[in-house]
């Protein structure tokens, strides 16, 4: 194969590698699964396992024979950068808080498993180790194997379900950060061993390292402060610098690959001695993780997929070995983290999570796995083994984590008291807002406090939640993270004090949140807050003419909340609302929530517009808003209009009515056409042309409101017999 046809063959392998790596991580993020599974998957795909086995001609051609050397180096390089990334990452803080019981913790769940490990190769090393390594070298790259804990995947869980500023994150960060570090060195030191094949011809390997760790933690690092003060002065980083930079970590690797460790060890130093400025490391990650990340690290799983052979897996007596390596690794971790745990006085809920937590592996397991396959210390059979337990042990991190601490006992509310006999139970409401952008929707939060009133336990959740597009990004770990969720809480906190001095602040909850699903995300908060409405703003999508689809379609599909959507124009005041009503589950609601605003503002005039769009239609309220209306008190009931129209085109009487309202409320009635992700082409022509600010309401199922009466009687506007 000529050298052209070789680069050809390496284009089309990596365009299928890319598409599939993407496609996989795309589907298991769909589960709620990282981003790495799927792409371990995909790599795995692609060889002997599934590729090779269904159509061995394909794998053949896509894979043939002389292109492994090309997609090794590019599988090498990505790791190279992958590991800087990993040590720009690990950032002191995690090693401020609770770092004896970090400490005691990440090394007892380090030593369970090695300790584990390393009995279970008296079991396998006559069985499956090829005999040209020491029984020494084999049994601490087991250990090393069954004791290693993923920390950027780690940190990505914790992220995602919000744990950065609990106890149970922090912990479970320093832990991470503990053992990473821990890992790191006793696999150097097993690399040393296997390469020297004694412990004693390991010794000047690792008195080389502790020189050079030496020398990169005092002279390394004080150049490189020297290096963030010049990015303070100037704000950037120049392509010269960033040059620069590249070669110190290609420099740092081939100087632990000479010193006789491995090459990703300098690479992780490099990063990890970097100064963690924020605005430094952050520009630095955004410049090389794309490309690693996307292009350099799915070469690297799929050479790693071709080869996993779990074909090799073809006795009854191999599965079984298989699935003891698998056991030992789950209860070697889980065992040694939760009984440190629970020795530091942590209970028995937290000390699981955090043993489930620990037990993720992911990519850092898959190094761990190549390096000693290329050592020759692991086995093909061995490799196919532990690559089955790494998938195992990070898939299972998540749903283990949220059956053993799901997130409603995470921020589970306090219930309310219990009224007392004989009393009437005054039920609160509470509304959630969800905010994209905190300095445009004062508007927004304003109508929220007037719906919910002065009542007591009355609540307004605002909620802006920071999304995370991307696994592995820099931007969502746990540092900048905190960074972001600081900036949002300080927004939000902003546009809590530019209302009135006369709102009831008291009411209102600022919440900030992490997520890669905002739809999903806003309606769980929902449920989990219970909140009787979800009051969000209106977004228009960019290739939609329907402003009233994208995001907020998007909530509407996945919320069993009722739900109103606000199209704001400049409302200042609430003095004259209108209620186009005709009988539909999604009027009603617009009818309550307009009753609601009468109730709570003093000087507010309701209008209710009863519509006929046909000869046969009625104009009729629900018979639990008659008996309310005819039981009010006098002075609201004189704020109340109930004048009755007869038309064929209800939205343009609904526009010309709106012309002396400060506000419309319109229900997304089912006789004016409401769709599935969206409130209906009459919705959409009403935030078009109405002259007031709009509030389009959808009911989310056909019950009465345990509400409306109570915050009546409680407002003393309504004599209930």
């Amino acid at each position: 194969m000529s050298q052209t046809e070789i680069v050809i063959h390496v284009l089309v392998a990596i365009l299928v590698v890319i598409g599939l790596s993407r496609l996989m991580g795309y589907g298991f993020s769909q589960i709620k699964q990282p981003l790495v599974i799927g792409e371990i998957v995909a790599g795995i795909m692609l060889g002997p396992s599934l590729l090779g086995w269904l159509a061995p001609a394909w794998k053949a051609t896509l894979f043939p024979a002389e292109i492994m050397p090309s997609l090794n180096v590019l599988s090498q390089i990505g790791l190279i950068f992958f590991m800087f990334l990993i040590g720009l990452e690990l950032n002191p803080k995690y090693l401020k808080g609770n770092l004896d019981v970090a400490i005691l913790i990440s090394h007892v769940s380090i030593l369970v498993p090695f300790s584990m490990g390393s009995v279970l190769a008296l079991l396998l090393y006559p069985l499956v180790s090829n005999g040209a390594v020491s029984f020494t070298a084999f049994a601490l790259f087991l250990g090393a194997a069954m004791a290693i804990t993923a920390f950027p995947v780690l940190a990505r869980i914790i992220t995602e379900n919000n744990l950065q500023k609990s106890r149970l994150g922090t912990l479970a960060l320093t832990c991470a950060a503990v053992d990473d570090v821990t890992a790191w060195c006793v696999l150097a030191l097993a690399i040393a061993v296997t390469r020297t094949n004694t412990m004693v011809g390991a010794v000047p390997t690792i008195l080389w390292s502790l020189i050079y760790i030496g020398l990169m933690v005092t002279l390394a690092q004080r150049f490189f402060r020297k290096l963030a003060k010049h990015y303070e002065r100037t704000g950037k980083l120049s392509q010269l610098l960033v040059a620069g930079i590249y070669m110190a970590v290609v420099a740092s690797a081939l100087i632990t690959e000479v010193i006789g460790i491995h090459f990703i060890f300098g690479a992780f130093l490099l990063g990890a001695v970097m100064p963690k400025n924020v605005g430094l490391t952050r520009e630095l990650a955004e410049k090389t993780e794309d490309f690693v990340l996307i292009f350099l690290l799915p070469v690297f799983f799929a050479y790693s997929g071709l080869k996993t052979q779990v074909g090799l897996l073809n006795s009854p007596v191999k599965w079984l070995l298989c699935l003891l390596v698998i056991g030992v690794a789950i209860s070697g971790k889980y065992v040694g983290t939760y009984v440190a745990a629970r020795f530091s006085g942590i209970d028995h809920r937290e000390s699981s999570a955090l043993g489930w937590l620990m037990n993720t592996r992911g990519l850092t397991e898959l190094i761990v796995l190549n390096i000693g396959l290329e050592l020759g210390v692991v086995t093909p059979l061995l490799f196919t083994m532990l690559v089955m337990m790494a998938l195992t042990t990070t898939f299972m991190t998540s749903p283990l984590l949220e059956l053993i601490y799901p997130k409603r006992l995470m921020r589970l509310d306090v219930l309310d008291a219990e009224p007392e006999d004989g009393e009437p139970e005054i039920l609160p409401y509470r509304v959630l807002v969800p905010v994209a952008n905190p300095k445009s929707q004062a508007e927004l939060l304003k109508l929220a406090l007037k719906l919910v009133g002065h009542q007591p336990s009355a609540r307004v959740n605002l909620l802006n939640l920071v999304e995370m597009q991307e696994d592995y990004a820099f931007s969502t770990t746990p540092t900048e993270i905190d960074r972001l969720l600081g900036q949002r809480q300080q927004s939000l906190n902003q546009l809590i004090q530019t209302l009135d001095v006369y709102e009831s602040k008291q009411s209102i909850v600022p919440m900030v949140r992490v997520t890669n699903d905002v739809a999903r995300e806003t309606s769980e908060i929902a449920q989990m807050e219970r909140s009787d409405l979800v009051l969000m703003g209106w977004h228009r999508p960019v290739f939609d003419q329907n402003r009233l689809g994208g995001r907020v379609g998007q909530v509407l599909s996945a919320m069993p909340k009722d739900v109103a959507v606000f199209v704001g124009r400049n409302l200042t005041t609430i003095d004259a609302v209108l209620v186009p009503y005709i009988p539909s589950l999604h009027n009603d609601l617009a009818l309550e929530l307009g009753l609601r605003l009468v109730a709570n503002i003093p000087t507010c005039r309701l209008t209710i517009l009863q519509l006929a769009i046909d000869d046969y239609s009625e104009y009729a309220l629900s018979h639990e808003f008659s008996t309310i209306l005819a039981q009010m008190e006098a002075g609201m009931r004189d704020r109340i209009e109930i004048p009755t129209q007869s038309t064929h085109d209800p939205i343009a009487a609904i526009v010309e009515a709106s012309r002396g309202a400060d506000l419309t409320i319109a229900g997304a009635s089912r006789e004016w056409g409401v769709e599935r992700q969206t409130l209906g082409r009459y919705a959409d022509a009403l935030s078009n042309h109405c002259h007031s600010s709009l509030l389009i309401t959808r009911k989310y199922r056909q019950v009465s409101s345990p509400h409306l009466a109570s915050i009546l009687k409680a407002s003393g506007q309504v004599n209930l017999t």
